[in-house]
């Protein structure tokens, strides 16, 4: 691997440098610790990074759902508010972990799956952060090349969308590359930017905005009694409620550049507001598709709904080049963090392909699948689909790893948790030939049961999606199921007394089993004490022996 060198980000007016170094420098830190002294960022650094990463018309499309659910626009704005900030409550807790461990969430997750059941965090994330570049991409080509035929009359052809999608991959993918750094420059101007352009938009349609439109249930939120609207609203609540948590398995990505002193309730606070404040692209795709359905109902059939279409039919004409800035920033912005996360997860599951490697070759595989989803499949019924799909299984893996941070006071040893990325065995979280059957058996069996309860009419319904009288419960199901079966388990078999800290654990009763000591892969003792903070690696002497030089065995 290349010479560490990435610094994280603080600004010193030095001409585009920050505290260490310039945007320009390629990062080449992975999945292993990142030294304090590298370490930064900060909690506002966090916020800019997830506000300036959802803050996009991909965002707005999904703002749009409640009215193609058949929501007014007073019930469609209660069903997203509810649904954002249920998710973004959701997702706070998860920005703790990479402050804590220096690393990213699916490293973190070693801890409470296990240092080889960790590779199911970094899958889910591998997965999530595709489909959220192929949303990003594609709805921004989509936005940029409507924008220009209506201005210049660029034709809405096969080649014109192709460039479009280039333009867009190889932006992202340069952005990526050079890594954190330079994708926080990215959302610094996005946040400004995109917002104001939002804003903007807002000006342009007021005079068309029309609150009191009714939608299939009527004005207010008195239509609950009619049939398919408990259905409707739980849905668009749901679908707002999976941005946030869309997040949740690389968001340790950006925050591990956060230094581990930051107070952990201003890091959560900066991913909270971060998502609170994507009230703005929500609503604007709330208002904007109200006036679609009322002026020209033809592109919000939900069937085959385009929003982009439909915006630009309504849009005054002054207002297509805010319209393709908005695309082209927004377009960067979420490709740029869903795509980092993605090459940075692959290199933590094949560590031969170090951080820039394995984001090229990542970000080269999903600029095919745009492709191909776009020319050869229905991309928007896909995407959504796959999207939901992750999502549903995603949610109780973050409910395990909130509830293990939970149980274990916080406390982690952050050289155990590399176990894996080194290719030794052994240690703190080594379990059961490193997988811990409490966190895993929790998880398959809550998101298997979710994912049965998925019910989304036209695309994909599991075996149970009716049960509830044909309501989607499969996110809140599988979030119950995960949080009850994953402390029963931790009741009923408790885990080792070696992976807590001196305190003991929280809620939950710990065993006697011995925790191994680390090996080589020619089976030599590499480190053989019990304990270690997660700060450091070194031994704390609070814990239970952690004489400095004591064999786990001796435990």
């Amino acid at each position: 691997m290349e010479k560490m060198m990435a610094e994280a980000q603080q600004e010193n007016g030095n001409g585009g440098k920050t505290a260490r170094g310039k945007v320009t420098e390629v990062e080449s830190y992975g999945i292993e610790r990142i030294p304090e002294k590298d370490r930064t960022a900060s909690p506002f650094d966090l916020f800019r990074v997830s506000f300036g990463g959802a803050n996009t018309f991909a965002t707005a499309f999904l703002g749009a759902f409640p009215i193609l659910f058949g929501l007014s626009f007073w019930q469609g704005l209660a069903a997203t508010v509810a649904g954002l900030t249920v998710g973004a409550l959701l997702l706070a807790p998860m920005a703790v972990f990479g402050p804590t461990n220096g690393t990213n969430n699916a490293v973190s997750s070693s801890a409470h799956l296990g240092v080889h059941g960790r590779i199911v965090g970094s899958f889910l994330s591998l997965l999530t952060a595709t489909a959220f570049f192929s949303i990003s991409v594609w709805s921004s080509g989509d936005a940029l090349v409507g924008g220009l035929n209506r201005l210049v009359g660029l034709p809405q052809d096969m080649g014109s969308f192709a460039v479009a999608y280039g333009l867009f991959g190889a932006l992202v993918l340069v952005v990526c590359v050079y890594g954190f750094k330079f994708m926080l420059l990215v959302n610094k101007v996005a946040v400004t930017a995109a917002t104001a352009l939002f804003v903007v938009g807002f000006i342009a349609f007021a005079g068309e905005l029309n609150l009191n439109f009714e939608g299939a249930f009527g004005v207010g939120l008195d239509g609950v009694s009619l049939p398919g609207f408990v259905p409707a609203f739980i849905g668009a609540a749901l679908i707002v409620m999976s941005n946030p948590i869309s997040f949740g398995a690389f968001l340790g990505d950006w925050a591990r550049y956060i230094p581990t002193a930051a107070p952990k309730r201003r890091v959560m606070g900066a991913a909270l507001l971060a998502q609170l404040a994507t009230l703005i692209p929500f609503v604007f795709g709330l208002a904007t598709a109200s006036i679609i359905a009322t002026k020209a109902p033809e592109f919000m059939d939900p069937a085959a709904p385009n929003y982009v279409g439909g915006l630009l039919a309504v849009s005054p004409a002054w207002y297509f080049i805010p319209l393709c800035a908005i695309a082209l920033i927004g377009g960067m912005s979420t490709g740029a963090s869903s795509l980092y996360g993605t090459g940075l997860d692959f290199s933590s599951v094949f560590p031969r392909f170090n951080r820039v490697q394995a984001t090229l070759f990542i970000g080269i595989l999903a600029i095919v699948f745009i492709f191909a989803g776009r020319f050869a499949f229905n991309l928007v019924q896909s995407i959504s689909t796959f999207a939901t799909l992750i999502v549903t299984s995603t949610a109780p893996w973050m409910v395990v790893m909130i509830i293990g941070f939970i149980t274990r006071r916080g406390w982690y040893d952050a050289d155990a948790l590399q176990v894996f990325n080194r290719r030794q065995s052994g240690g703190r979280y080594w379990f059961n030939h490193g997988w811990n059957l409490r966190g895993m058996t929790a998880w398959l069996v809550s998101a298997a049961a979710g994912l049965s309860l998925v019910n989304m009419p036209g695309q994909f319904q599991g075996p149970l999606g009716n049960l509830a009288g044909g309501v989607d419960i499969s996110l809140p199901a599988s979030l119950a199921l995960a949080g009850v079966l994953y402390l029963g388990l931790l009741w009923i078999f408790p885990e080792p007394r070696g992976v807590f800290p001196a305190a003991g654990p929280r809620w939950v009763p710990a065993g006697n089993t011995p925790v191994p000591p680390v090996l080589d892969a020619n089976g030599n003792i590499v480190r053989a004490t019990a304990g270690g903070t997660a700060d450091t690696g070194t031994p704390d002497p609070a814990a239970p022996g952690a004489g400095e030089g004591e064999l786990v065995g001796r435990l």
